[in-house]
């Protein structure tokens, strides 16, 4: 699968994802149409990434929120109480959409090989469609308070011990050559990280997400493949 049909199928389940969030939260949105509170919580979200990616989340004021989503002040207050309600609700969305379609399309594969070039092009694929908030997660998480920021930390540790369990996996099976299984999979994430921290980079030498994520497959392939 490449970028293109990935993409497609993440926006198949936006809607679903978004709902969910109005249900857990349903008590502090007060807006009734689920239509409007569905667009306008993604342009909130929207708004709050954009902005903190500028200037960082603590500095972000409602006025600039208002500004740039068209949104009154009162209007913005009948979704969430305060700034940190509103950082709890993106927070837990994007944790949320993540992990289920990471898993979800890990679940579809059987043999470690198989699972191991699923997860790390859905990861690098995840990171590029929501690269805002992957960025504003791993940038924030030092200002966040003490609970968000274990949330954060625990959410960036659970991707990792995916790749830990899939190698240890595929070394069991014979599949995988014998290594430190967790160090292969931190070094791992460093290198996906890379591609959504550090994009610029990559779009000055022309390299697309489909191509990082060959190479990266190719990469990763050679060093933990068990020889014939």
């Amino acid at each position: 699968m490449k970028y293109r049909d990935f993409k497609r199928l993440l926006e198949m389940s936006r809607q679903d994802l978004y709902r969910e969030t109005i249900a857990e939260n349903r008590k502090t949105i007060r807006v009734k149409k689920q239509e409007t509170v569905v667009k306008n919580l993604e342009k909130i979200f929207d708004a709050t990434l954009k902005i903190s990616n500028k200037k960082g989340f603590q500095a972000m004021s409602m006025r600039d929120l208002s500004r740039e989503t068209g949104l009154s002040m009162g209007a913005l207050y009948s979704y969430f109480s305060s700034k940190e309600e509103l950082l709890e609700m993106l927070q837990r969305h994007g944790r949320t959409a993540s992990r289920r379609i990471l898993e979800q399309r890990i679940a579809l594969k059987g043999e470690a090989a198989a699972r191991l070039r699923t997860a790390l092009r859905t990861h690098l694929y995840l990171s590029e469609a929501m690269q805002p908030w992957f960025y504003f997660s791993y940038m924030e998480a030092k200002n966040l308070t003490g609970a968000e920021r274990q949330r954060a930390v625990d959410s960036e540790l659970y991707s990792e011990k995916i790749f830990a369990e899939i190698l240890r996996q595929g070394q069991e099976d014979g599949i995988f050559r014998p290594t430190d299984y967790r160090l292969v999979a931190s070094v791992i994430k460093a290198m996906l990280q890379d591609w959504y921290l550090k994009r610029a980079k990559y779009a000055k030498r022309n390299v697309s997400v489909d191509g990082y994520a060959d190479f990266l497959l190719e990469w990763v392939e050679s060093f933990v493949l068990s020889a014939p």
